[in-house]
């Protein structure tokens, strides 16, 4: 099984946040994705479904 999402990776959401920015990192990889907004610092979670259905691309830090 391949891992495709890691903590530490940057990710390019479709929609931007309140904020402004659409540029997120992952802080919490499971069955849940935690991320945390690089702009304001706001955390959500959502589940990997909707994580993969939302994300436009992932730039990888590691």
């Amino acid at each position: 099984m391949e891992v495709k999402y890691k903590v530490g990776d940057k990710v390019i959401m479709k929609k931007p946040h309140a904020c402004g920015t659409n540029e997120w990192v992952i802080t919490r990889n499971g069955v849940d994705i935690k991320l945390k907004c690089i702009n304001c610092n706001h955390e959500i979670m959502m589940d990997r479904l909707e994580f993969e259905k939302k994300q436009r691309r992932i730039i990888n830090e590691n």
